[in-house]
């Protein structure tokens, strides 16, 4: 465990989240770091992290299958309008409202790694049209494909309730901005699971303000915890969460980081290993 008064321990292997910046200025013996987490942006920021040092990120270790159940609590809440009910309940109102017609609902996933993947195929099954959008454009079955920045615009286009599932790098801070949600089909929802910084929250408040935007459901933010006087809290159409959508499952968490730690020190094959030019 990480004790900044010890003298280096030569240490080949760090598993971390959330390093502190002269860990990698004291250990200089370092082999490999392995990241108790999908999310490699805070290690980015490390101005001490070596150039040459291979990182290996944390893939699913159950946090898929949260963030599944997180799009479907969100989704279903909007299109099934179950708010208004809960809303109804509050006045006594017995009150049913119009039929769900999963055609006016497409739904869009912003990056179809592991964690969009399972998204994106869960939503599907459930019989919502679902389209996935990433750099290679592959997708699972029964979802559409939209591939790189050229075919962005046609994805937002078909697109009524966004989900961000995305990992941050250079090319996609900010992508959530009015110029991008103003493509998304009228009365759109925002789902952002992926990262605080992809999301200019001002934009995103003048397009709920002007009604542009339904709603949006957030559980991260560019500020965490999320400041008490920030708009959020209060806003009608705003659902907040504190950065819960998907946890890291300890069990899984170290049988996942102890197996990927012996395939490296055995010289095996690896998967999660993160491209620098890509940044995951």
């Amino acid at each position: 465990m990480w004790q900044p008064d010890l003298p280096a321990q030569d240490a080949e292997i760090a598993v971390v989240w959330g390093p502190p910046a002269a860990l990698f200025e004291r250990e200089r013996k370092l082999r490999a770091v392995f990241n108790l987490g999908a999310g490699v942006d805070a290690l980015f920021k490390l101005p001490t992290l070596p150039a040459d040092l291979p990182i290996v990120r944390l893939e699913d270790a159950g946090m898929a299958v949260q963030m599944a159940e997180y799009a479907v609590w969100a989704v279903v809440r909007a299109s099934r309008q179950f708010d208004d009910y809960v809303r109804q309940q509050g006045q006594g109102l017995w009150n049913p409202l119009p039929e769900l017609d999963r055609a006016q609902w497409p739904i869009g996933v912003l990056g179809t790694g592991v964690m969009g993947t399972r998204v994106a195929q869960t939503l599907a099954s459930l019989d919502y049209p679902v389209a996935g959008w990433s750099r290679s454009g592959a997708v699972p079955p029964g979802v559409q494909g939209f591939a790189g920045t050229a075919q962005l615009p046609a994805f937002l286009a078909r697109t009524r309730v966004l989900i961000n599932t995305l990992p941050l790098t250079d090319d996609t801070r900010n992508i959530l901005r009015r110029d991008t949600l103003e493509q998304l089909q009228p009365n759109a929802c925002l789902i952002n699971m992926g990262r605080g910084e992809h999301l200019v929250e001002e934009d995103l408040l003048a397009l709920l303000e002007n009604g542009r935007m339904q709603g949006a459901t957030l559980d991260v933010f560019r500020q965490e915890p999320l400041p008490s006087d920030h708009p959020f809290w209060s806003h009608p159409r705003v659902t907040i969460t504190p950065h819960v959508a998907a946890l890291s499952l300890r069990r899984e968490t170290i049988a996942q980081v102890a197996d990927k730690i012996g395939r490296f020190m055995r010289g095996e094959p690896l998967t999660g290993v993160v491209a620098r030019d890509r940044g995951y």
